[in-house]
């Protein structure tokens, strides 16, 4: 896998990775995270990339590798996008309330909007892996219903520290490590 800036000219490819992801959160229960038509928006897309904080990750090259084990091949001419995340530096506005405690009050990175294609495996470790290179700490949060997150989070040896409020009001589950 291939991480790079992420681009405008990306986001044409981006919207299939959006809702493939949204495919895997409705199949296991997640019915409402995400939710809204079009989310994430195209302007909170571009405003990720203009703060230097969007990234995509790229197939390695002409093909990926399946659950399986097969490979199928997604473009003879060029890596494809196959996954999307903002890495963004603190602070976060909706990190500063939260209902529990953080572990630190030191600068961290903050990792939003990750989505993949689900037979591309491996990116949630790839994407802690990178945000580690560049932050001694790192927050994250999701959906209550999120389960599939919750336990890549865990397993990746985040603390779950409380909740916290979205700017609309909902809940998600934060953690840091």
């Amino acid at each position: 896998m291939v991480i790079r800036p992420a681009v405008p000219a990306d986001l044409p490819a981006l919207r299939p990775v959006f809702e493939a992801a949204k495919g895997i959160m409705r199949a296991d229960g997640n019915l409402d995270q995400w939710s809204a038509p079009g989310f994430p928006p195209e302007e909170l897309l571009l405003r990720d990339i203009a703060r230097g904080g969007g990234y995509v990750i790229l197939n390695d090259g002409p093909s990926v590798i399946l659950n399986d084990g097969s490979s199928v091949i997604l473009s003879e001419a060029k890596e494809s996008v196959v996954a999307y995340f903002a890495l963004l530096p603190s602070p976060e506005p909706t990190y500063s309330y939260i209902d529990g405690a953080w572990l630190t009050d030191a600068p961290y990175g903050v990792i939003h909007r990750m989505a993949s294609y689900p037979d591309v495996h491996g990116i949630f470790s790839a994407v802690i892996d990178y945000a580690s290179s560049r932050y001694a700490h790192l927050r994250i949060d999701t959906h209550r219903d999120n389960r599939i997150m919750q336990h890549l989070i865990g397993k990746h040896g985040f603390t779950c520290c409380g909740i916290i409020r979205l700017a609309d009001g909902t809940e998600r589950l934060a953690y840091e490590r």
